[in-house]
Parts: C-alpha cells; sequence; structure tokens
C-alpha cells in the first residue's frame, strides 16, 4: 500500500467547495484484503488506537455507521479506511473535519482518496500517519517494508503528530476571532505560519496577530510589556497596584525583598503566559531561585508585594469588559490511597485534557516546577497526600500549564469592573487582560483589597471561550465588531471567469471597465498580476495563489479573476466564492492531460467558477456544455450571453424577466444589447469598440458581451461600461498576443497566441472577413503536448483559408521530436487538399517568422500564430522590407522607416511579458504558459 500522488486543493475543486487532500492510493495486493478477510483483530486494533472512529457515521449516517461498514460481510477496502483515519486524526488534534470520499479509478488496486483539511501540513502528515497505522495493525506478511518504521509506537506517534499540528494551527485565541468573522461574512487569509491574519479584503481588511489588532498601538504594547513602568502608571491614577523594584542579580533580588517584606513574586520584567514567575516566595533560597527562574526570560526580575487571593483574568475590549474568569493552578486533591504521580494519571485521564491547547484544558506535566512546587510541601512525586489536601503543581494558573478556569462574568462587582477599563484606558490597550487578585471578585476591591499584579497585550482567549466551568463567553465576537462595525464593508466584489478561448481578453476588458466606473482593480491574467493597471508580478497568474496576491493587497476595491483550467486542477479555486462568475466557452485543449480527456470532463473543471458564484453567474448560451452550466449554480441571477437574437432559451428567459445580453442587427450596424427584468437597454454598437476592429473580429464581440454582462451584473453604471469598451484595444502592451495588428508594413500583421483549434479558427475566420488585395499567409504551431488528432484539428481549422501555410514547432518541444509537430500539420494540410507548393516547413519560430514577413509583399496579410511573444513581435516590428531603408526623401535625404522605431520598444518595454532569456546567438526571447 502507498500513495502515488498527492494534490492538496485550497479551494472549490472538483472534489469539493472547500479545502481537500486528495491521494492517489495504491492498495497493491491489500485490493484482495478488505477489512472483512483481515478479521476481527484488525478492526479492534484500529478502534482501540482511534476510539473516535465509532463516531463516524459513513454511508450509514449514524454513530458506529464507519464501525458497522468494516465489520458486515467483506467490509471495505483500506482505501475508504484510510480516508476515515485522516479525519479523525485531525479531530483528535482539535480540528472540525468530516468529509470524505473514497473511488476507485481506471487501474485496477487504485483509489481516489479525498479528506477535508484545515491545515495544509496537518492534513498531509495526516495522510502519511493513516498509511502508517494502517500498515501497523496488518498482518505481518501483507506488511510493506518501509512503511512501519523500527520501533514506531502508536502512542508516541499520536501524540507527537497532535504536536506537530498544534504547532502549525492557529492558536485558540486566534481562532475563535476566525470563527467569529465566519459566522459574520468576513473572510479571512492568514498570511505566515503563526497567528498574523488578514481579515476582509483588498482595502476593506483589518489585520490581527493573536488578539492584537492593527489598531492596537504600539506604545500601549511596549508599555504592558514594560511591567515595571504599568505598576507606575496605574498607582498614579490610584488603581490598586503591588509594591515592586526592579533588579538585576540575586543580591538585589535579596535586599528588595527585604524592604517589601516576605511573602513576594519574582518575575520577568518582560514575560508572559506566566513564564518564570515565582509566588509566595519565603526564603532567601526561595527568593534566589525564584530570581534565577525569572532571569531564564529577562535580563531584568522584578520583585514585588505578594497579593493573597485568588488570580482573575479580567477582558477588555473596546472599552467594555467582556468576560472575568477566575484561574486555578494545576493540582491534584488526594484521597489517601495514591502518590501525586498516579493521581496526576488520574488528572490527565479526563478527556477535556490534551497534549496542548486542541482540548479546552491541557495535560498536567511532573516537571522542574511542579518539584519544587511539591518539595515547598515536603513532598515528591511518590508522596501519598491526606484525603481532599490540595496539592498545587504550579506557582500560576495559566490553563497552557494545565490550569483550570471558572467564568465570573456574572458575579464581578461593579468596582472591580470599573477598575479594569481604567486600567486597560491607562496603558491604551483596544484589547487587554487585567490580572487581578481578590478573595472575592464579587466584592469591590475598595472594601477587601485585592490588587492588579499584571496587564496583558494579546491576552488569551481559551480561558473565556472554553472555560472549565461556567458560562462560555463571545470573547472574539466584540473584536470582529470593533474592526467591523455593522453595516460596515469587508468584502470587495469578486468577477472570475474562464473558458478555452477568450477569458484574457475578456478579463482585461472588465478590469480595464471598473477602472473607468472609478474602481482600483485586482487583475489575475496568464501574463501577471495587475493593481490599478500596473503589472506587479509577472507570469502565469491565474491560479489560487495570484486570487490571495490581489485580495491582500490594501489598494484594491474591486478584483478581477482569470481563473485556468491548469490551477483548478492543480490547487482549485483562490477564493471560496465570487459575486459574478462567467464561462465563456468549452472547446477542445488540453485533452488527455491530468486525467481530462474529454469536453465534458473539461466542462466540469471550468464548471466549477460558476458553482461558487452568489450574484449572477454569466453563461455562453451558444456553446452547448456552458449552458447545461445553468443547473449548477446557486447564483441569485443567470445572464446568458447569445450572438442569435433568435435564440430560442433566451427569448423565453427574457420574457419571464430574465437577464441576457444579445447581438441585435440595426441600420447602423449591430447592437450589444442588455436585457434586465422587463428592460430593453441598448448598449452600444460594435463598431465603436477598437477590439472588434470595426465589428469584424466576432470573437472580441462576444468577449466584449461577457465582459458588458459581468460589469453590469457588478452594478457598475451603463455610461461606464460604454466607455471602459470605447476605450479598450488590443495592442500589444494592453493585451499581448491577443489579435494584435501591426500596419506599418506594406503588408498587414496579425498577431495572436492562437494555440488550439477554436482559437485557430477563429482568427482564421477574421483573416478571412478583413479586406486583403493580396495573399493571405499564415504561420501555423500547435503545442507539443497536444494529442495527434489536436494539432490534426488545428491545421484543419485553416486549411483552404490561405494562400501559403508556414508550419513551424515551439521552442519547449514538450515530449515530441524536433520536426514533429511541424510535419503532424503539414500531413494535416495536405489530407484536406492543400497542394504541397503552398506548404512550407520551417520548425524554428524565428526563421519561420522572418521568412514569413520576408514573403509579405503589399496589400497581403500575415497571420502570425505566435508562442515567444515578445521575441516574436519585435521580429515583426523591427523587420524592414527590402528597399525600404533605401528610400529617402528629397528635402532631408533621411531614411524613410515606420514610426515605431527601435528606441521605442528597447528592452525594459517588454519587461515581464514572460520568461525573458537569451538563445545561442544573444536573441532574447520568453517562453510563454498555456494556463
Amino acid at each position: 500500500m502507498r500513495i502515488l500522488e498527492r494534490s492538496v486543493f485550497v479551494g472549490p475543486s472538483l472534489y469539493a467547495h472547500f479545502p481537500v487532500i486528495r491521494l492517489e492510493l495504491d492498495l497493491g495486493e491489500l485490493e484482495q484484503w478488505p477489512t472483512g478477510r483481515l478479521g476481527p483483530t484488525f478492526v479492534d486494533g484500529l478502534i482501540a488506537a482511534l476510539p473516535g472512529l465509532a463516531e463516524h457515521g459513513c454511508s450509514y449516517r449514524e454513530p458506529g455507521g464507519f464501525i458497522r461498514r468494516m465489520r458486515e460481510g467483506d467490509g471495505t477496502w483500506l482505501g475508504h479506511v484510510l480516508e476515515h483515519v485522516a479525519i479523525e486524526l485531525q479531530n483528535v488534534a482539535g480540528e472540525d473535519v468530516t468529509f470524505g470520499k473514497t473511488r476507485s479509478v481506471d487501474k485496477p488496486g487504485v483509489y481516489s482518496v479525498v479528506y477535508e483539511y484545515v491545515q495544509k501540513e496537518e492534513g498531509v502528515a495526516a495522510g502519511e500517519l493513516a498509511l502508517r497505522l494502517l500498515s501497523s495493525l496488518l498482518p505481518v506478511e501483507l506488511q510493506v517494508r518501509g512503511n512501519v518504521p523500527e520501533g514506531w509506537e502508536w502512542p508516541a506517534e499520536r501524540d507527537e503528530f497532535i504536536r506537530y499540528a498544534q504547532r502549525r494551527a492557529l492558536g485558540p485565541s486566534t481562532a475563535s476571532l476566525v470563527r467569529a468573522a465566519e459566522e459574520r461574512d468576513i473572510p479571512w487569509l492568514r498570511l505566515n505560519d503563526q497567528s498574523l491574519v488578514q481579515l476582509g479584503h483588498g482595502k476593506y481588511q483589518q489585520r490581527i496577530q493573536a488578539t492584537v489588532t492593527g489598531r492596537t498601538p504600539h506604545i500601549a504594547v511596549e508599555l504592558a510589556s514594560d511591567k515595571e513602568e504599568t505598576n507606575k502608571i496605574l498607582a498614579s491614577l490610584g488603581l490598586p497596584v503591588p509594591k515592586q523594584e526592579l533588579v538585576q542579580n540575586e543580591e538585589g533580588a535579596l535586599r528588595a525583598a527585604r524592604r517589601l517584606g516576605v511573602p513576594v513574586v519574582t518575575k520577568p520584567f518582560n514575560g508572559n503566559h506566566g513564564r518564570g514567575i515565582s509566588i509566595h516566595l519565603m526564603t532567601d533560597e526561595e527568593v534566589i531561585e525564584g530570581f534565577k527562574a525569572a532571569r531564564e526570560h529577562s535580563r531584568s526580575v522584578i520583585v514585588e508585594n505578594f497579593l493573597s487571593g485568588d488570580d482573575h483574568r479580567l477582558l477588555v475590549v473596546n472599552g467594555e469588559l467582556v468576560a472575568a474568569t477566575r484561574r486555578t493552578p494545576g493540582h491534584v486533591i488526594g484521597d489517601g490511597n495514591r502518590t501525586i504521580a498516579q493521581l496526576v494519571e488520574v488528572v490527565n485521564a479526563d478527556p477535556r485534557r490534551g497534549v496542548g491547547h486542541e482540548k479546552v484544558l491541557t495535560r498536567i506535566e511532573l516537571d522542574a516546577q511542579a518539584t519544587m512546587m511539591m518539595e515547598r510541601v515536603g513532598y515528591t512525586a511518590t508522596s501519598v497526600p491526606k484525603a481532599d489536601e490540595i496539592v498545587y503543581l504550579r506557582s500560576t494558573a495559566n490553563l497552557s500549564t494545565g490550569g483550570t478556569a471558572t467564568d465570573v462574568t456574572d458575579i464581578i462587582h461593579p468596582d472591580n469592573r470599573d477598575m479594569a477599563v481604567r486600567a486597560i484606558r491607562a496603558i491604551g490597550l483596544d484589547v487587554g487582560g487585567v490580572d487581578f487578585l481578590t478573595t472575592n471578585i464579587a466584592e469591590s476591591y475598595k472594601s477587601i483589597g485585592g490588587g492588579i499584579c499584571e496587564v496583558n497585550a494579546a491576552p488569551g482567549f481559551r480561558m473565556h471561550v472554553s472555560p472549565s466551568e461556567g458560562t462560555p463567553r463571545d470573547a472574539a465576537g466584540p473584536v470582529i465588531d470593533m474592526l467591523f462595525p455593522p453595516g460596515s464593508p469587508a468584502r470587495v466584489p469578486i468577477a472570475a471567469l474562464t473558458g478555452t478561448n477568450g477569458k484574457t481578453t475578456t478579463a482585461r476588458m472588465l478590469a480595464h471597465i471598473t477602472k473607468m466606473a472609478g474602481y482600483t482593480p485586482g487583475l489575475t491574467t496568464t501574463d501577471g498580476v495587475y493593481i490599478d493597471g500596473q503589472r506587479t508580478v509577472e507570469g502565469d497568474m491565474t491560479g489560487p495563489v495570484s486570487a490571495r496576491m490581489v485580495l491582500s493587497d490594501p489598494q484594491i476595491d474591486i478584483a478581477v479573476l482569470e481563473t485556468a483550467r491548469g490551477g483548478l486542477l492543480r490547487a482549485g479555486m483562490g477564493v471560496t466564492k465570487v459575486n459574478v462568475g462567467a464561462v465563456l466557452n468549452v472547446q477542445s485543449d488540453h485533452l488527455g492531460l491530468k486525467g481530462i480527456d474529454t469536453l465534458e470532463q473539461l466542462a466540469e473543471v471550468k464548471r466549477i467558477v460558476i458553482e461558487v458564484a452568489t450574484d449572477c453567474a454569466v453563461l455562453n448560451a451558444d456553446d452547448p456544455l456552458v449552458l447545461k452550466m445553468s443547473g449548477y449554480t446557486d447564483a441569485k441571477v443567470i445572464c446568458y450571453v447569445t450572438m442569435n437574437p433568435s435564440h430560442a432559451l433566451v427569448r423565453e428567459h427574457v420574457r419571464a424577466g430574465g437577464r441576457a445580453c444579445a447581438l441585435e442587427a440595426g441600420v447602423n450596424g449591430a447592437m450589444i444589447t442588455l436585457y434586465d427584468k422587463g428592460s430593453h437597454i441598448p448598449l452600444l454598437w460594435t463598431h465603436l469598440i477598437p477590439a472588434t476592429l470595426e465589428g469584424r473580429a466576432l470573437h472580441n464581440v462576444q468577449n466584449a458581451m461577457v465582459a458588458a454582462s459581468m460589469a453590469f451584473s457588478l452594478g457598475i453604471k451603463l455610461d461606464a461600461i460604454r466607455q471602459g469598451l470605447r476605450t479598450f484595444d488590443t495592442t500589444f502592451f494592453q493585451a499581448p498576443g491577443r489579435m494584435n495588428v501591426y500596419s506599418e508594413h506594406p503588408f498587414k500583421v496579425l498577431f495572436d497566441y492562437g494555440h488550439n483549434a477554436h482559437a485557430v479558427a477563429v482568427m482564421a475566420d477574421l483573416a478571412g472577413r478583413l479586406d486583403v488585395t493580396g495573399r493571405r499567409i499564415v504561420v501555423l504551431a500547435g503545442p507539443g503536448d497536444r494529442r495527434d488528432e489536436d494539432l490534426v484539428a488545428i491545421a484543419e481549422a485553416v486549411a483552404g483559408r490561405f494562400d501559403h501555410y508556414i508550419c513551424r514547432r515551439d521552442d519547449a518541444l514538450r515530449g515530441r521530436d524536433g520536426d514533429e509537430v511541424p510535419g503532424i500539420l503539414a500531413r494535416a494540410l495536405r489530407a484536406t487538399g492543400v497542394p504541397d507548393a503552398a506548404i512550407s516547413i520551417i520548425p524554428d519560430e524565428q526563421k519561420a517568422i522572418d521568412a514569413a514577413l520576408a514573403m509579405g509583399r503589399s496589400g497581403d496579410l500575415l497571420l502570425v500564430f505566435a508562442d515567444a511573444l515578445v521575441r516574436s513581435w519585435k521580429q515583426i516590428i523591427k523587420f524592414r522590407p527590402e528597399g525600404m531603408s533605401e528610400l529617402r526623401t528629397e528635402s532631408s535625404a533621411a531614411p524613410i522607416t515606420p514610426p515605431v522605431t527601435e528606441a521605442s520598444f528597447d528592452e525594459s518595454s517588454f519587461a515581464g511579458l514572460g520568461d525573458v532569456v537569451r538563445d545561442e546567438r544573444g536573441v532574447r526571447f520568453s517562453r510563454e504558459s498555456d494556463d
């Protein structure tokens, strides 16, 4: 049994709309050994290792269902068992995950195992540990060497996994804030491996680190960390604080203890979480030991009066006390029979106690501090306390060291409440915790005494959210309401679009429209990330990483996400939902890769964008596979886009008050028209859109219709949509490789990145509709990783439409021989009747383009399908037709050259339009991605 492949999906994918991990698991000979054949020994051992499996319902949908499934008849296969074990391991570590799905695949004995996760590293480790656990329970003769390390012990492995998971999981305080944000539909992003979290998107974002917020003043945190200065400030306001002195050495600690009077407390000058604190120190020896313990955490040590009473944590948020908790240090209660070590085992057996913070309470450890506490009362771990005798094993009451917490919010005296609020205001914290000692929190400190021993920035919420006793308090909610008052925005509008062809141009159109409407858009495309029209990151940025990049930018207030097939199959979407989702088309491309072999399967991948749309799903009604997606969206509105004004379904949709965008014929040409709620809205003549080449480029007419529909569904005003479309063109710098036109030669060049049959056919159709007085010449290629039938289809898309065909290959062969791709294209052209004389095979892209340019004559049209976009475009604009350099004017005798000069296009002008490298001749070129 081994894992063949692992995929981690960070968002909506083919398998779920939340994060999941997919394993391709090969059972090998264990395919013949379902749990029924492995017998009760295997099942019993698994239940003993993970008792929580008894709660899994599986297909029976009731507790015990999974156990029943394993025991009845032949049982179930180990792929299914591994799914449940990986889920339960995460549950043991404190994560709330439940989803899993296991299915067999085409290969015998191989299974697709999918399970939910919260933290990536923890989820991956859960799958690996599940494999080792199952292997360890198999009969020896079925175990695979290496699956179970020598000396492997389950209890130790389980506890190490829990600790590993907790080191990477959000802490309990941060997790509670994230949950409170989710309850308010506020999105969040984890920004590092610790507790730095972004709440909200774009310009509306707020940040937290644990319980420190982006609004917490730095000076207030510094003051709270300076315990001496805090004590002085609170004392100056008349608040109850102990007397204290700051010391640097043991002699100073002893002198301070004598001046203050014993008992005293020693603690680090700037410590936290109760580390290094020693209390009720009476003798010189104890003071010295306390000084040493504090010195481990800080160079300076505070010695202060010991205040008697219970330890209370008072939590203040935004000027209001929201929770009060009495904390009790970790302890055991004697029964007259068992030793302290045995009593600790009894306490730790409480199912509420865990290794770290994955549960309400933490296990008590018999460590050096516990030993010191026992020695104070003359005990060791083997001592037997009297019945009902309390033996404290910790000097402080922190939950992280085994303490317990009791909620006392409802009984706190108003004076004590006001005291806590004043203390936090005095330090200047928006979120703060006051450590207050008193014998009775229900009575005023003015009457019975008591004192503030500390003020804490970044106070922990665990004791309030999950107290050992009493009412749990919503500590996180007030923090979120402070950062995002009810009614204030937290999300930016998000538009996502996908399709085989046209998605980059459409995404750019939409981003341009939003900018014309006054927004600051964040855009992801195949050539980079753009913030407010400026490229900030280069490369293919159509996956989840780029989506997160845009939404993390504090400048943007709207996001346009081009979403490609590759990213969806590798890692899913980068957002859980979008306001507007669109699918342009589903055409043959990339088939045969990553398990996607048919157009129907490809449509299922692209449909993900529609499945997560909330406000509007924009669908190309002229594509049958896209039209069918309407049954898979929960969006409030479906907007159909059609270039056929007689489309029957769209007509009925419009008559029912639905939203649509149609192309209608008029006396002045074709009009893009919107329909919504019975309104008929003429938007713009297609010939007024520069990107359509006066309406001839029908694919860009359709792209403009989709962009307009998405903009309208985002609530952008009609005038802004019109202005955006009228000012968007397809120059190389605005849309590189997307129907760029160069007209400065005696012939015209049409330049495009089309690399599948549909895209090539669209451009060939456009070439046929343009007015050409000379010949039509095409430079044709196809990616090497496409199937032979895909390459044949590319050739068939242009056959019979051109006067000459130059067949080439891309620089990246992608598994093909050097001349294989152009050879396939040439044979396919001949098979359609194209004569040999009209076909040239020039494998190298640069040489092929040079040959086409050299063939060009006045009135010709060259259609160049390019791969290395920057290099090829520079080749075209720098080309000088024969004899042109010798032409001179009579007045200046200066050579006549095209207005676009080499100086206008120096190498810096192309920075970032691809992965620019030099070939062996020193010529710069760019490698582009397909996705």
